[in-house]
């Protein structure tokens, strides 16, 4: 048996889950912190960076549900960093300093080869250029029976949605207009998924939807 497929993202009201011209300044592109606002102030999210107290209730069970379960996570490049073309040496190891929140393999998608990189608190970097169905092969191979999450960014959703390949999805959807950015649904059918629930806190509505 092996385990699920899923996606948990943030989204804005007009389908961005990132907004434009990602920096070192903004990983997430102008606006795209403003997308996890609701994310913040729990206390499970402050625990995963190293600060006490913070909120619990139905936000905090959402985050605590997005990462329980996992074995392995997909990513691809552009989330792991701003860097572009062939590595030019190995010193960039991510955005999240040198205890990543992931605690088990994470495998990049990339075109250029790149000797893996292992983290503190159990994080290894794997980079893949087999494309998405390799990558999630090596993946479901470390996570055994656990699930797999696709980080993001919104393309690699978009190629393994097109793929037919998530099996779940959960969104965040926040009360925020970007404009523009990364859209994860552009092109995508959605035909063979249907929405299983949604609730909604005072700053996000969570919605749930299973491959039919």
């Amino acid at each position: 048996m092996t385990g699920k497929l899923r996606v948990s993202v943030a989204v804005s009201l007009d389908g961005h889950m990132a907004g434009p011209d990602q920096t070192l300044e903004a990983p997430l592109g102008t606006g795209g912190e403003r997308l996890h606002q609701w994310m913040f102030p729990t206390r499970s999210f402050r625990a995963m960076v190293g600060e006490e107290g913070g909120t619990t209730g139905l936000d905090d069970e959402y985050v605590v549900a997005a990462a329980a379960g996992l074995g392995a996570t997909i990513m691809g490049r552009n989330m792991f960093g701003p860097i572009r073309g062939e590595w030019p040496d190995d010193s960039w190891t991510g955005w999240w300093g040198p205890e990543p929140p992931y605690h088990h393999p994470v495998f990049v998608l990339t075109h250029h080869e790149r000797e893996p990189v292992t983290m503190e608190g159990g994080t290894t970097f794997h980079f893949v250029t087999g494309g998405i169905e390799d990558a999630l092969e090596q993946a479901r191979a470390a996570a055994g029976d656990a699930d797999i999450r696709i980080g993001g960014g919104a393309e690699t959703v978009r190629q393994y949605l097109r793929a037919g390949l998530v099996d779940s999805m959960h969104l965040a959807v926040s009360g925020v207009l970007l404009g523009a950015g990364e859209r994860p649904f552009d092109g995508v059918s959605p035909d063979g998924y249907v929405c299983t629930g949604v609730v909604a806190s005072g700053t996000v509505a969570h919605m749930r939807f299973e491959r039919a």
